[in-house]
């Protein structure tokens, strides 16, 4: 009766007022009678109407700039994805994404698309969005320096720094020297365009170089300490120097920039002698996520905005502002951490991306046309490479360290990556420099970034490192049963341990059980580290000590997660890799059913396996595309859980399919001896009844543990079976058939163990 009444109520309601709406306009059309209406006698078709308001929409700049935005999001991920499979920074690709985007490849193939998505009107728009990203990014930058490390290894660091700034400096106004007729605009004077050839240079990329020594599992030791304090002091350096280019460039002379100069120097002293005490005082009581409410964070980036405005109209770029808000925001790590999560992945996703396709719209790499201007770029990357790789590598040579270490810190140190690209857009905005040395230094830019992956390579053939590999040294001892667990979630990481625990209860002296978690290095910064492997793990420990197991915690920052978990599996010679299958993120979607459109954002590999026929186009999902990855990598046995709330292990249904199948018998073998498992194999194609081989063995197993172990020979599988089991155990073979031919039993099982032999 309600129902019925609602429904009445709503009829009436809608029904009445739309009526009521209706009449208005009818009387209100009376009233234009005398009016003069804009356009009223030009007569066109309703087609041509629809045809002139779709075509305003599209071009409209707020639709441009959205399009703009959307194109360069997936084709930055595109490129990022395709350096990340080739060991490369993702900050790679994001540049050579802007360089294609731009007039160097899209304008010079696609014209007519070219100038419909970036027309000359929106890059205004464009560039101030990129500016805001900067601006954002450089905050970050200086949140993620830590002047704790930086003061307790000032002496090494500072030498090493200095020495990798000057020699490339020095080498840069040399260069500047015999290349200022050539290719110095006109009306720049020589001493703005060394300055700026010798800072361009002298650039690190602090936030690349830091992922790298993540990546490479340096983090945590001295050599990468060091590094990254290198890279630290080399930032401020660098960023201070530049400051003072600026000044010099916008003022034309050293001595008529002493005033911006002076002015710089007090907005620093301000900074931190009045700002930062107070910042530190918030820093200490908002520390938490709780505390950190939006007027607290506004707070923050009112000082942020502030501080970038001031340096702008004082004539050393708003950039150095950020930056310098960022060096002094709270010390705290935890209050670090929290905001860098805020604002890092806006910046570095939606706005940075901008950045690089702007970049790529400058760089016009059709003008490097004659062969002497492709000489003159490998002249600049040999200068900078000299520079940057032998002044970093003698210096630190110099305070002590071995050849290894020094050669890894000078090719750690030749990283440039997008703090070089500020620096040069910096440059070309000031009209110093040329179009032709712009796209040069574009490309110096991303050969020395490109160059530090295979020159770390290299040195490690060359010169290996004597240390115990990463996979701890008590699992390579001969003899054990070792289980490397590999969880995302901490909660799928506590069931893994359950599982693994099943199979190695009763003999804890001849096993090993190694909990890896791997992640993207991307996705953390150096001040939650720590914070972020404690927290992955703390579950992990605290079901070990309830089930009373020892297990070792393994954890990693990587670029590419599947390859990491298969090679430390093959590394370290496991006898059993367990994973937690995921769910494909475009399952039951039409959309999704028909390209995998969600995924292959995510994972554009999927998409060129559909497009190229590797993949069909319609299937039945049987793996994610990470567990794929890892069962075609893994040397090794690979366990994969489908979890449906496995709390449990007492009973376990093994069905056979066929002869291979039999190599389960271990596993069956295994739980009954450690767990007390009642185990109930399935005969389902008769295979057994076939060997009188399997069946002594299931004879055997009986013998030594009795009433653990039958023989199901029910062809058909019911429902009220599946029921009273905790889990199933199929090879990976049976797994991929009875998927593929939908067999009808599936969405009744229990939790699954698929075994990959």
């Amino acid at each position: 009766m309600k129902n019925i009444k609602n429904i009445l109520f709503y009829i009436l309601t809608i029904g009445g007022l739309s009526v009521i709406m209706y009449l208005i306009v009818l009387k209100g059309e009376v009233l234009e009678i005398g009016k003069v209406i804009p356009g009223a006698e030009k007569i066109t078709s309703q087609w041509q109407q629809f045809k002139d308001t779709y075509f305003h929409n599209i071009t409209h700049p707020l639709a441009i700039l959205l399009l703009q935005i959307l194109t360069i999001i997936l084709t930055a991920r595109v490129f990022g994805f395709l350096c990340k499979k080739i060991g490369q920074p993702s900050v790679i690709g994001e540049i050579i994404a802007g360089i294609i985007l731009g007039p160097s490849f899209m304008g010079m193939y696609f014209p007519e698309f070219s100038g419909f998505l970036f027309p000359k009107q929106s890059l205004g728009n464009l560039q101030f969005l990129s500016q805001i990203g900067l601006i954002l990014f450089m905050f970050v930058v200086g949140m993620e320096l830590d002047l704790k490390v930086l003061k307790t290894k000032a002496h090494e660091a500072i030498v090493i720094s200095h020495a990798s700034i000057i020699f490339p400096f020095a080498l840069g106004v040399g260069l500047a020297y015999f290349v200022y007729q050539s290719f110095a605009p006109e009306g720049i004077k020589f001493l703005p365009f060394a300055l700026f050839i010798g800072i361009s240079m002298s650039i690190t990329a602090f936030p690349v170089l830091a992922r790298i020594v993540q990546e490479r599992g340096l983090s945590k030791t001295k050599l990468g300490a060091l590094a990254i304090t290198c890279a630290a002091a080399d930032d401020i350096t660098a960023w201070c120097m530049l400051a003072a280019v600026i000044a010099i460039v916008k003022a034309g002379s050293f001595v008529s920039s002493i005033y911006t100069i002076l002015m710089a120097l007090g907005y620093v002293f301000l900074m931190i002698k009045f700002v930062q005490p107070f910042l530190k005082r918030m820093g200490d009581i908002y520390s938490n996520k709780e505390g950190l409410s939006k007027p607290v964070v506004a707070v923050f980036f009112i000082i942020l905005v502030a501080s970038s405005y001031t340096s702008e109209i004082i004539g050393i770029h708003a950039l150095f502002g950020a930056f310098m808000a960022g060096v002094i925001m709270p010390a705290n790590t935890n209050f670090r951490s929290i905001f860098i999560e805020k604002i890092e992945d806006v910046s570095m996703l939606l706005l940075l991306p901008l950045f690089f396709v702007f970049t790529g719209l400058r760089t016009q790499i059709g003008l490097l046309n004659e062969p002497h201007l492709w000489q003159m770029c490998g002249i600049i990357i040999l200068v900078a490479v000299t520079g940057k790789f032998i002044g970093s590598a003698l210096a630190a040579k110099f305070i002590g360290q071995n050849w290894r270490d020094s050669l890894i810190i000078g090719a750690l140190m030749n990283t440039r990556g997008l703090m070089e690209l500020v620096v040069l857009n910096i440059g070309y905005d000031l009209g110093v420099l040329t179009p032709e040395v712009f796209a040069m230094m574009v490309i110096m830019a991303l050969v020395t970034t490109f160059m530090t992956g295979p020159a770390l390579d290299l040195i490690n053939k060359f010169l290996p490192e004597n240390k115990q590999h990463i996979v701890p040294e008590m699992i390579e001892k001969s003899g054990k049963y070792n289980i490397l667990v590999s969880f995302g979630s901490p909660l799928r990481g506590k069931i893994l341990i359950r599982l693994a625990n099943s199979f190695i209860k009763k003999a804890p002296n001849n096993a090993n059980v190694t909990a890896l978690h791997l992640s993207p290095s991307s996705d953390i910064n150096q001040f939650n580290v720590e914070e972020y492997e404690r927290d992955s793990f703390k579950p992990i420990k605290k079901e070990a000590q309830y089930l009373n197991m020892h297990v070792e915690n393994l954890f990693k920052s990587t670029q590419d997660i599947d390859k990491e978990i298969s090679e430390t599996a093959n590394a370290g010679n496991f006898d059993l890799l367990l994973v937690g299958i995921g769910r494909s993120v475009y399952e039951g979607t039409l959309l999704g059913k028909i390209l995998g459109f969600t995924s292959n954002i995510i994972n554009p590999e999927k998409l060129y396996d559909k497009i190229t026929g590797k993949e069909k186009l319609f299937e039945n999902t049987v793996f994610d595309e990470r567990t794929k990855q890892i069962i075609k990598s893994a040397k090794v046995p690979v366990g994969i859980l489908l979890d449906k709330g496995l709390e449990k292990i007492e009973t376990v249904f093994i069905p056979i399919f066929s002869i291979s199948d039999s190599f389960l018998f271990v596993y069956a073998q295994k739980l009954i001896h450690n767990s007390d498992v009642r185990v109930m194999i399935l005969d389902a194609a008769g295979v057994i009844k076939q060997n009188p081989e399997l069946k002594e063995t299931i004879r055997s197993i009986e013998q030594i543990a009795p009433n653990h172990i039958a023989l199901y020979n029910e062809r058909k599988i019911e429902k009220e079976f599946l029921d009273q089991q905790d889990l199933m155990l199929i090879s990976i073979d049976s797994w991929k058939k009875a998927v593929e031919t939908q067999s009808v039993w599936l969405s009744n099982t229990p939790s699954v163990l698929i075994i990959k032999p």
